[in-house]
Protein backbone atom coordinates (compact mmCIF):
# COMPACT_ATOMS: atom_id res chain seq x y z
CA UNK A 1 0.00 0.00 0.00
CA UNK A 2 1.61 3.26 -1.23
CA UNK A 3 1.98 5.78 1.88
CA UNK A 4 -0.14 8.78 2.37
CA UNK A 5 1.65 12.21 0.57
CA UNK A 6 0.31 13.88 3.76
CA UNK A 7 0.38 11.91 6.74
CA UNK A 8 -2.34 12.34 9.17
CA UNK A 9 -1.41 12.37 13.25
CA UNK A 10 -4.10 13.31 15.76
CA UNK A 11 -3.33 13.27 19.36
CA UNK A 12 -6.20 14.71 21.81
CA UNK A 13 -7.32 18.10 20.11
CA UNK A 14 -4.06 18.54 18.01
CA UNK A 15 -3.52 17.27 14.52
CA UNK A 16 -0.30 16.84 12.61
CA UNK A 17 0.05 17.24 9.15
CA UNK A 18 3.05 16.01 7.28
CA UNK A 19 4.01 17.13 4.02
CA UNK A 20 5.03 13.31 2.80
CA UNK A 21 7.31 13.13 -0.01
CA UNK A 22 10.94 13.54 1.22
CA UNK A 23 13.21 12.12 -1.29
CA UNK A 24 12.42 15.70 -3.12
CA UNK A 25 12.31 17.77 -0.45
CA UNK A 26 8.71 17.59 -0.19
CA UNK A 27 8.31 18.91 -3.79
CA UNK A 28 4.90 19.74 -4.47
CA UNK A 29 2.59 17.89 -6.92
CA UNK A 30 -0.73 18.17 -7.89
CA UNK A 31 -1.95 14.80 -5.79
CA UNK A 32 0.18 16.01 -2.81
CA UNK A 33 -1.96 19.08 -2.71
CA UNK A 34 -5.32 17.56 -3.29
CA UNK A 35 -4.74 15.41 -0.57
CA UNK A 36 -3.68 18.33 1.96
CA UNK A 37 -6.35 20.21 0.68
CA UNK A 38 -9.13 17.34 1.33
CA UNK A 39 -7.65 17.39 4.90
CA UNK A 40 -7.62 21.01 5.75
CA UNK A 41 -11.23 20.82 4.80
CA UNK A 42 -11.89 18.28 6.74
CA UNK A 43 -10.09 19.80 9.45
CA UNK A 44 -12.34 23.11 9.09
CA UNK A 45 -15.20 20.99 10.19
CA UNK A 46 -13.83 18.86 12.84
CA UNK A 47 -14.52 20.91 16.10
CA UNK A 48 -12.86 17.42 18.22
CA UNK A 49 -9.34 19.56 16.76
CA UNK A 50 -8.28 22.51 18.14
CA UNK A 51 -4.91 22.97 17.05
CA UNK A 52 -3.26 22.06 13.78
CA UNK A 53 0.72 21.29 12.78
CA UNK A 54 2.45 21.50 9.42
CA UNK A 55 5.74 20.18 9.08
CA UNK A 56 7.67 18.33 6.84
CA UNK A 57 8.82 14.38 6.44
CA UNK A 58 12.55 13.43 6.28
CA UNK A 59 15.18 16.91 5.91
CA UNK A 60 12.97 19.92 4.24
CA UNK A 61 10.19 21.22 4.88
CA UNK A 62 9.17 21.98 1.15
CA UNK A 63 11.37 22.98 -1.69
CA UNK A 64 8.46 24.48 -3.68
CA UNK A 65 6.69 22.95 -6.64
CA UNK A 66 8.16 20.30 -8.94
CA UNK A 67 9.83 21.39 -11.16
CA UNK A 68 9.80 17.71 -12.37
CA UNK A 69 5.92 17.39 -12.27
CA UNK A 70 4.30 16.48 -15.42
CA UNK A 71 2.28 19.64 -17.14
CA UNK A 72 1.07 17.69 -19.81
CA UNK A 73 -1.35 16.25 -18.10
CA UNK A 74 -1.76 18.73 -14.93
CA UNK A 75 -5.38 19.82 -13.74
CA UNK A 76 -6.85 17.21 -15.29
CA UNK A 77 -7.30 14.45 -12.62
CA UNK A 78 -9.90 14.25 -9.95
CA UNK A 79 -8.55 12.55 -6.87
CA UNK A 80 -11.04 12.45 -4.63
CA UNK A 81 -15.20 12.97 -3.74
CA UNK A 82 -16.04 16.68 -3.89
CA UNK A 83 -12.38 17.76 -5.75
CA UNK A 84 -12.68 21.14 -7.17
CA UNK A 85 -9.61 20.15 -9.24
CA UNK A 86 -7.54 22.82 -11.34
CA UNK A 87 -3.43 22.44 -11.41
CA UNK A 88 -1.22 23.07 -8.96
CA UNK A 89 -1.19 26.56 -8.53
CA UNK A 90 -5.56 26.43 -7.87
CA UNK A 91 -4.84 23.68 -5.53
CA UNK A 92 -2.36 25.36 -3.35
CA UNK A 93 -4.01 29.09 -3.42
CA UNK A 94 -7.11 26.70 -2.12
CA UNK A 95 -4.97 25.50 0.84
CA UNK A 96 -3.40 28.43 1.71
CA UNK A 97 -6.62 30.15 2.22
CA UNK A 98 -7.84 27.03 3.73
CA UNK A 99 -4.93 27.30 6.54
CA UNK A 100 -5.83 30.99 6.80
CA UNK A 101 -9.73 30.73 7.33
CA UNK A 102 -9.64 27.46 9.48
CA UNK A 103 -11.37 28.48 12.96
CA UNK A 104 -7.94 27.24 14.88
CA UNK A 105 -4.44 28.43 15.40
CA UNK A 106 -2.00 26.53 12.91
CA UNK A 107 1.63 25.87 13.63
CA UNK A 108 4.52 25.89 10.95
CA UNK A 109 7.31 23.14 12.46
CA UNK A 110 9.94 24.37 10.14
CA UNK A 111 12.30 21.47 9.96
CA UNK A 112 14.21 22.45 7.17
CA UNK A 113 14.48 23.74 3.78
CA UNK A 114 11.47 26.24 2.82
CA UNK A 115 12.04 27.27 -0.66
CA UNK A 116 9.64 28.85 -3.11
CA UNK A 117 6.06 28.18 -2.68
CA UNK A 118 6.93 25.74 0.55
CA UNK A 119 8.57 29.02 1.88
CA UNK A 120 4.81 31.02 1.63
CA UNK A 121 3.52 27.88 2.64
CA UNK A 122 5.08 27.98 5.87
CA UNK A 123 4.18 31.86 5.73
CA UNK A 124 0.54 30.90 6.12
CA UNK A 125 0.93 29.59 9.02
CA UNK A 126 -0.24 31.15 12.50
CA UNK A 127 2.98 30.56 14.16
CA UNK A 128 6.19 29.20 13.21
CA UNK A 129 8.97 27.39 14.97
CA UNK A 130 11.55 26.74 13.30
CA UNK A 131 14.92 24.18 13.12
CA UNK A 132 18.34 25.32 13.72
CA UNK A 133 18.39 24.12 10.50
CA UNK A 134 15.82 25.69 8.38
CA UNK A 135 16.61 27.64 5.56
CA UNK A 136 13.84 30.18 3.39
CA UNK A 137 13.89 31.47 0.34
CA UNK A 138 12.20 33.32 -2.35
CA UNK A 139 13.94 31.39 -4.82
CA UNK A 140 11.05 32.05 -7.77
CA UNK A 141 13.63 34.58 -9.93
CA UNK A 142 16.30 31.47 -10.01
CA UNK A 143 14.30 29.74 -12.50
CA UNK A 144 12.45 33.11 -13.99
CA UNK A 145 9.28 33.05 -11.93
CA UNK A 146 7.04 34.82 -10.12
CA UNK A 147 6.43 34.33 -6.06
CA UNK A 148 3.16 32.65 -5.70
CA UNK A 149 1.27 30.78 -3.28
CA UNK A 150 0.65 34.33 -1.09
CA UNK A 151 4.30 35.40 -1.11
CA UNK A 152 3.86 38.90 -2.28
CA UNK A 153 1.02 39.45 0.05
CA UNK A 154 2.91 37.82 3.23
CA UNK A 155 6.28 38.66 3.07
CA UNK A 156 5.92 42.40 2.36
CA UNK A 157 3.66 42.39 5.47
CA UNK A 158 5.99 40.55 7.58
CA UNK A 159 9.20 42.16 6.62
CA UNK A 160 8.18 45.47 4.86
CA UNK A 161 8.42 46.27 1.01
CA UNK A 162 11.92 47.33 0.76
CA UNK A 163 12.81 44.07 2.05
CA UNK A 164 10.70 41.86 0.43
CA UNK A 165 11.59 43.44 -2.71
CA UNK A 166 15.40 42.29 -1.87
CA UNK A 167 14.60 38.80 -0.74
CA UNK A 168 12.60 38.33 -3.91
CA UNK A 169 14.74 39.57 -6.32
CA UNK A 170 18.23 38.54 -5.28
CA UNK A 171 16.22 35.13 -4.39
CA UNK A 172 19.19 33.99 -2.16
CA UNK A 173 18.57 31.84 1.33
CA UNK A 174 18.16 32.93 4.35
CA UNK A 175 18.95 30.88 7.10
CA UNK A 176 16.64 30.41 10.65
CA UNK A 177 18.32 33.20 12.95
CA UNK A 178 18.05 35.94 9.81
CA UNK A 179 14.59 34.56 9.80
CA UNK A 180 14.04 35.21 13.33
CA UNK A 181 15.94 38.42 13.15
CA UNK A 182 13.53 39.33 10.21
CA UNK A 183 9.88 38.05 11.90
CA UNK A 184 9.31 35.56 9.64
CA UNK A 185 9.11 33.15 12.15
CA UNK A 186 8.75 33.38 16.03
CA UNK A 187 11.07 30.82 17.51
CA UNK A 188 14.25 29.08 16.39
CA UNK A 189 15.29 25.84 18.22
CA UNK A 190 18.21 23.36 18.03
CA UNK A 191 16.75 20.49 15.80
CA UNK A 192 16.90 17.88 17.95
CA UNK A 193 14.00 19.87 20.30
CA UNK A 194 12.10 21.13 17.34
CA UNK A 195 9.51 18.07 18.25
CA UNK A 196 9.39 18.45 21.95
CA UNK A 197 8.94 22.53 21.79
CA UNK A 198 6.20 22.27 18.96
CA UNK A 199 4.56 19.61 21.09
CA UNK A 200 4.69 21.99 24.11
CA UNK A 201 3.73 24.70 21.94
CA UNK A 202 0.76 22.51 20.53
CA UNK A 203 -0.65 21.14 23.86
CA UNK A 204 -0.62 24.93 25.09
CA UNK A 205 -3.31 26.28 22.44
CA UNK A 206 -5.34 22.84 22.30
CA UNK A 207 -5.85 23.93 25.79
CA UNK A 208 -6.95 27.13 25.10
CA UNK A 209 -10.35 28.72 23.99
CA UNK A 210 -10.48 27.53 20.30
CA UNK A 211 -13.52 29.92 19.62
CA UNK A 212 -11.92 32.75 20.50
CA UNK A 213 -8.50 32.03 19.02
CA UNK A 214 -10.30 30.96 15.62
CA UNK A 215 -12.14 34.57 16.06
CA UNK A 216 -8.48 36.29 16.60
CA UNK A 217 -7.01 34.79 13.83
CA UNK A 218 -9.95 36.38 11.63
CA UNK A 219 -9.68 39.79 13.34
CA UNK A 220 -6.05 39.35 12.61
CA UNK A 221 -6.31 38.79 8.85
CA UNK A 222 -9.24 40.80 8.40
CA UNK A 223 -7.80 43.76 9.89
CA UNK A 224 -4.87 44.19 7.49
CA UNK A 225 -7.44 45.36 4.76
CA UNK A 226 -10.46 47.43 6.73
CA UNK A 227 -10.24 51.06 8.01
CA UNK A 228 -10.27 51.76 11.50
CA UNK A 229 -13.94 51.82 11.62
CA UNK A 230 -14.69 48.76 10.31
CA UNK A 231 -11.70 46.79 12.33
CA UNK A 232 -13.99 48.37 15.68
CA UNK A 233 -17.16 47.06 14.47
CA UNK A 234 -16.03 43.09 13.70
CA UNK A 235 -14.12 43.18 16.64
CA UNK A 236 -17.26 44.14 18.49
CA UNK A 237 -18.96 41.52 16.94
CA UNK A 238 -16.49 39.15 17.52
CA UNK A 239 -16.74 40.20 21.35
CA UNK A 240 -20.43 39.51 21.11
CA UNK A 241 -19.97 36.06 20.30
CA UNK A 242 -17.14 35.17 22.55
CA UNK A 243 -18.82 36.65 25.44
CA UNK A 244 -21.64 34.23 24.93
CA UNK A 245 -19.21 31.32 24.97
CA UNK A 246 -19.01 28.36 27.56
CA UNK A 247 -14.98 29.37 27.99
CA UNK A 248 -15.66 33.13 28.50
CA UNK A 249 -18.05 31.84 31.55
CA UNK A 250 -15.31 28.93 32.73
CA UNK A 251 -12.81 32.13 32.25
CA UNK A 252 -14.46 33.86 34.29
CA UNK A 253 -15.25 31.71 36.65
CA UNK A 254 -11.51 29.84 36.95
CA UNK A 255 -10.53 33.51 37.84
CA UNK A 256 -12.98 34.17 40.20
CA UNK A 257 -12.10 30.56 42.08
CA UNK A 258 -8.06 31.44 41.23
CA UNK A 259 -7.50 28.32 39.60
CA UNK A 260 -6.23 27.47 36.06
CA UNK A 261 -9.63 27.28 33.57
CA UNK A 262 -10.27 24.39 32.02
CA UNK A 263 -11.43 25.66 28.75
CA UNK A 264 -13.62 23.13 26.35
CA UNK A 265 -12.87 24.85 23.01
CA UNK A 266 -16.59 26.56 22.73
Amino acid sequence: MTESLVLYQQDGGMVTLTLNRPETLNAMNEAMMAEFERLVRALEADTAVRVVVLTGAGRGFSSGGDQKRDRETEGQEVFYDGDLGGNLIARLNRCVLGLQRLPKPVIGCINGVAAGAGCNLALATDLRIASEAARFGEVFTRIGLVPDAGGTYFLPRLVGAAKAMELMLLAELIDAQEALRLGLVNWVVPAAQLQAETQKLAERLAAGPTLAYGLLKTGIYQSLDLSLEEVLQMEARHQAIAAGSQDRVEGVAAFREKRPPRFIGH
